[in-house]
């Protein structure tokens, strides 16, 4: 990678998983919904097991509406597991994310780069959601893009085609857009086929496997890599300084 960081003038997110703790916040239904049916599988057996079922139901209902994929997807991490999901523990995934976390260092993170950077979201979720998500973060975007408004999921190219053309509305210039996650399998591969720029937010580096995200579907080298958000803030203030 010959880029710096400071050559850059806009960054573009994932949201869940980079900037909201996506793991915790379904990894806590999941887990809830287990003891009350008297299994004992762990946190992180119950987001391995149900990883690959959202991003099915992603890929065969590209139109359907986050919260209708959590159910779904929720439903079908039961049959899986022989394990009865009602209707009633569907709709508790489908009606979370307004509750899931923030990591710590993201709204503080976010205000540093936004000082130097256009910021974008691309994110796998509906308007709504994203909404609620983003009070948490307490910045202001300069263009977000959801799965509601490309009616496509990540990592399908129809979201990154999106991000393109949002990029050109924007006025910024090619080679000027760094796009910034932490799934390899949701955004680095598929980025990667466009040419772009990645930074690996990897929040699960001192962890094994892949939790909630499947495993990426091809080999991929994001070009810069951190640990935290605050690691990245830290390097592009460096970097500017």
């Amino acid at each position: 990678m010959t880029e710096r960081l400071e050559s850059f003038t806009a960054l573009s997110f994932d949201c869940y998983g980079t900037l909201i703790d996506w793991e915790t916040g379904i990894g806590t239904v999941l887990e809830e919904w287990a003891i009350r049916r008297g299994s004992s599988l762990s946190r992180e057996d119950l987001l391995v097991a149900y990883a690959d079922k959202e991003a099915a139901v992603e890929a065969e209902q590209p139109a359907l509406l986050y919260p209708d994929v959590l159910r779904e997807a929720f439903r079908r991490t039961g049959h899986a597991l022989g394990i009865t999901v009602t209707d009633s523990d569907a709709d508790a995934l489908g009606v979370s994310v307004p509750d899931w976390p923030a990591f710590s260092d993201s709204s503080d993170a976010l205000n540093r780069l936004k000082k130097h950077f256009k910021l974008i979201i691309l994110s796998n979720v509906n308007r709504a959601g994203f909404a609620a998500s983003n009070e948490r973060l307490g910045v202001e975007f300069d263009d977000i893009i959801t799965a509601e408004d490309v009616q496509s999921y990540k990592p399908s190219r129809q979201n990154f085609e999106a991000l393109l053309a949002t990029r050109q509305k924007n006025g910024i210039a090619d080679g000027g857009l760094l796009h910034v996650a932490q799934s390899l399998f949701h955004d680095h591969v598929p980025a990667k086929q466009f040419g772009l720029p990645t930074v690996w937010i990897n929040r699960r580096h001192n962890q094994e496997g892949w939790g909630a995200t499947p495993e990426p579907s091809a080999p991929v080298t994001p070009d810069w890599t951190f640990t935290s958000m605050a690691a990245f803030a830290d390097a592009v203030d460096q970097a500017f300084a």
